[in-house]
């Protein structure tokens, strides 16, 4: 029951609760929708960005693949030159082994010359030494002997004066041409025929020259004939061994009035012109002194 004098007020106090629960309600509405707008306009500016930085992310990603592409064409032609090159390469290769090869021929060869050569000029200065030591033996055995004899240091040759052999124009040894050749001859002789310097021994020669008087034909049989005079007197004073050891060796020549001996002034010397050599020859004398020249 209600009391009397009091005003009932309930029923406006439902409305207002209800009226401020509403706004309540309202103010949680639009604050929910603002939250979700801001969401959303967060969401779509992220959405935008993100979509810009892909659309970047591409185009970086085209030119990269622009220029990986670029780089693979550069490589390819790069790879293309390398192949070339070790095409090249391996036909240079081919040809410094054929030079190489060819190198080594041609050491080979020039080793085989030089060991030749070698062998040659071994065999030239022994012949030359043989000559040397001959052509000392000889001087010291006539100087021991003191026999007064003109011996060329080089060639060994010995030269003996017609004028003390032979009378002018006469082929008849001089009784003292032939006591000098007795005592001249066999030392000559003992010397280039010991058993060291045998076995190289070639051939001795007895060369008979004249001046330049009176016709060639003349003077060829003269110097001829005292060559020859020469030869059988040394053969006749020598014992039988001797004799046939000589046989094998001597040579006889004559050469009339060529190789003149000439004064400083370039006048004959007569004298000196007439005359006779006994000379030796070692084997191969020719070809040493052909191998000398090559050598030089």
């Amino acid at each position: 029951m209600r009391r009397k004098g009091r005003k009932d007020t309930t029923g406006h106090n439902v409305w207002r609760s209800y009226s401020d629960m509403m706004a309540g309600i309202l103010l949680l509405f639009i604050l929910i929708m603002s939250i979700t707008l801001f969401e959303a306009q967060d969401n779509y500016e992220k959405a935008l960005k993100a979509k810009s930085e892909k659309e970047l992310i591409n185009a970086k990603l085209e030119n990269k693949e622009d220029s990986l592409n670029k780089l693979t064409d550069q490589l390819t032609a790069k790879n293309l030159t390398i192949e070339e090159y070790r095409d090249k390469l391996e036909e240079l290769k081919k040809e410094l082994d054929l030079r190489n090869e060819k190198l080594i021929r041609q050491s080979k060869s020039i080793e085989d010359k030089e060991k030749q050569l070698k062998e040659q000029q071994y065999k030239i200065d022994r012949i030359i030494g043989i000559k040397a030591e001959v052509v000392d033996a000889l001087s010291k055995e006539f100087t021991e002997k003191n026999i007064n004899v003109k011996i060329d240091k080089t060639t060994g040759a010995l030269t003996l004066s017609s004028n003390v052999l032979f009378e002018k124009d006469e082929s008849i040894l001089k009784e003292d041409g032939k006591a000098s050749l007795s005592t001249i001859l066999p030392t000559y002789l003992n010397v280039i025929m010991e058993d060291k310097y045998a076995k190289y021994l070639s051939e001795i020669v007895i060369d008979g020259y004249t001046d330049d008087d009176g016709t060639y034909e003349h003077n060829l049989k003269l110097s001829q004939e005292r060559a020859l005079s020469v030869a059988e007197y040394l053969l006749g004073i020598l014992d039988e061994n001797k004799k046939l050891q000589l046989e094998n060796y001597l040579t006889v020549n004559g050469h009339s009035s060529s190789n003149l001996i000439k004064d400083e002034n370039g006048s004959v010397n007569k004298d000196a012109s007439r005359r006779v050599e006994i000379k030796f020859r070692l084997k191969d004398d020719e070809m040493i002194k052909e191998l000398s020249e090559i050598l030089k």
